[in-house]
């Protein structure tokens, strides 16, 4: 009981210090990398009722009106097939989505649900630039083990908040849009 409620105290505690920044809506959520990740991400989002769209592979065209940019990092061989895109024309769109959002104050929030699966090898690359661009990050934590996004946050100033497994993202998502 009282472990339960010390991670309760505890929890409460980084959501109030995360949800410090506000962000509004309504948002657009892709990928970085075309992980499957963003139609989680998308649930997530839905069940909070954040108002806004999904769009995967997501153009500069596509953020007129939009208010927060969620990018979902995450390397995929198989979603960039199914794009029918390179690992390359991915890093460049990105990258320019990037680059648009900032030109037009459009805040980035990125959200690391994949894990260890989406760490390391081709995915650093994704998870790097939309980390080092972003204005808050949430984090599953078992995609955080070797202080990756922790060390970018803190060189950055950015707020980061890690959870234990992609269902207790919600929570936290919702507090960055009330």
């Amino acid at each position: 009981m009282k472990k339960t409620l010390s991670i309760a105290a505890i929890l409460l505690f980084a959501l109030a210090a995360f949800s410090q920044n506000k962000f509004e809506q309504p948002v657009l959520i892709t990928s970085a990398g075309q992980s499957a990740d963003v139609k989680l991400v998308q649930l997530l989002a839905k069940r909070q009722a954040i108002e806004g769209e999904t769009k995967v592979m997501a153009k500069e065209t596509d953020m007129d009106g939009v208010k927060t940019l969620i990018i979902v990092p995450g390397f995929s061989s198989k979603g960039l097939g199914s794009a029918g895109i390179s690992q390359e024309d991915e890093m460049n769109r990105v990258k320019e989505l990037v680059k648009t959002a900032q030109g037009k104050n459009i805040p980035i929030v990125m959200m690391h649900i994949g894990g260890k699966s989406r760490r390391g090898g081709q995915s650093d690359g994704f998870c790097e630039i939309i980390a080092e661009n972003c204005k808050a990050m949430i984090v599953v934590k078992q995609g955080n083990e070797d202080g990756f996004f922790t060390d970018i946050a803190k060189k950055n100033n950015i707020q980061i908040l890690e959870v234990e497994k992609i269902s207790d993202a919600a929570v936290p998502l919702k507090e960055l849009f009330k």
